[in-house]
């Protein structure tokens, strides 16, 4: 594997005294995109977040970026979109604005955007097919284009690692097409990516692995199951569908 830019070992996660997460231990190299699967409260999203510190760990570590998470502060490496908390937030602001929000980590709130700040907003809005929308309120779009402008505000930052929860979840296929692309052009130019995913859509092709969390365990780490429920490796270790309430289109059996 090349140089790790997640490390969880043996990470435990719980709320009012109920475990989420036990015993987890994961790996993500650069130039990875994982996709986290499993079934609904099965603690995949607990598990990104206590990547990012979000979430507390009781016992276990988290590294990143070589650092210990309580040492890391180089937020700007990172771009995280959380689940669909839609882009408008009631403020009148246009695509461009949210997007261009995204640099803020990484030029500071008190120095004003320059060339390179505008570049990489334009840049940001043509992955994901928004560049002729940058004018128009975020409250004017779709669902699916709202949440496109949130992985666009999340790439303007020209993160290293890209952490998503359920970016697709509930989008038109239009946009699950875009992210798809985006995604492709992004771990192309080196990026790193961890996310959560309900179903794999347009982003099969995309994922060079997956971890399947179930009941607060990683009860898979290796090939993508595919739409059967075979995997892609005659030697891969044996995972049972059925175990996964996931749409029929992920887990079937």
């Amino acid at each position: 594997m090349t140089s790790p830019v997640i490390t969880v070992e043996h990470g435990v996660v719980g709320y009012d005294g109920r475990p989420v997460l036990r015993d987890i231990s994961l790996t993500v190299g650069a130039g990875e995109v994982v996709a986290i699967l499993g079934a609904n409260g099965s603690g995949k999203s607990t598990l990104i977040r206590a990547v990012l510190g979000l979430v507390p760990i009781s016992a276990g570590s988290v590294t990143l970026f070589d650092r210990p998470l309580r040492r890391f502060r180089q937020w700007a490496r990172i771009g995280y979109v959380p689940q669909r908390l839609g882009a408008g937030g009631g403020v009148p602001a246009t695509v461009r604005e949210v997007v261009a929000s995204g640099r803020l980590a990484r030029r500071g709130v008190l120095r004003p955007p320059g060339r390179a700040d505008r570049a990489a907003v334009d840049a940001a809005l043509r992955a994901v097919g928004l560049a002729d929308r940058a004018g128009d309120p975020v409250s004017t779009l779709s669902g699916g284009q709202q949440q496109r402008t949130l992985i666009a505000r999340a790439l303007a930052g020209e993160p290293e690692l890209l952490v998503l929860d359920e970016p697709t979840a509930g989008v038109d296929a239009a946009s699950q097409e875009a992210f798809a692309g985006a995604l492709r052009d992004f771990v192309a130019r080196g990026g790193t990516v961890l996310l959560v995913a309900h179903e794999l859509g347009p982003l099969r092709p995309v994922i060079s692995r997956a971890v399947v969390v179930h009941e607060g365990r990683i009860a898979h780490d290796g090939a993508v199951p595919d739409p059967a429920g075979h995997h892609a490796e005659p030697d891969h270790d044996h995972v049972h569908p059925h175990c996964y309430d996931e749409p029929a289109g992920l887990w079937s059996n």
